[in-house]
């Protein structure tokens, strides 16, 4: 727990406009349904910085809106401090988890560092959160039916191994 008392999320994707923003509003939405809003602090951040201040993706933003989702996240770049900062940093990728573990400092900052894929339970052929940039709309659609399914798993876990009590 950090020292507000709130146990905090990093979500991280590449460059902080797709994946990382639409993780950080479907956990929010998960914690606020649960009650546990202060319980929590959920954020994004990208490994790049192409886009920093930018909104999500404006194709993010449609294909989330119908779900309730509003993206008003300005993407940033994961800093060094956000290894201390944060109880758990989850990248959406092999690459993310790779990247981020190379940059964290000490084995236990590198122990902070999980793939969003490993929670991911409905949808057994994907063992990770694919990149839509490049894709069309079912690209945004798979995207946010696998954030909503290992967000939910994601926040059981974290529950279960914090004793935090709903």
């Amino acid at each position: 727990m950090t020292a507000s008392g709130k146990y905090s999320v990093l979500m991280v994707c590449l460059g902080n406009i797709c994946r990382s923003p639409a993780a950080q509003a479907v956990m929010q939405r998960l914690v606020d349904a649960r009650g546990l809003t202060e319980r929590f602090h959920i954020d994004s951040a990208g490994l790049g910085g192409w886009h920093v201040g930018d909104l999500p993706d404006k194709r993010m933003r449609v294909h989330a809106r119908p779900r309730g989702y509003e993206l008003n996240h300005r993407a940033r770049c994961v800093q060094a401090s956000d290894f201390e900062d944060f109880d758990l940093i989850v990248g959406m990728d092999a690459g993310n988890v790779d990247e981020l573990c190379d940059r964290a400092a000490t084995i236990e900052q590198q122990n902070k560092v999980v793939m969003m894929g490993d929670y991911i339970r409905r949808y057994p052929h994907y063992d990770y959160v694919p990149d839509p940039y490049y894709e069309g709309s079912e690209g945004f659609e798979l995207v946010l039916d696998l954030l909503e399914d290992s967000c939910e798993c994601l926040l059981d876990s974290i529950l279960q191994q914090n004793n935090i009590l709903q």
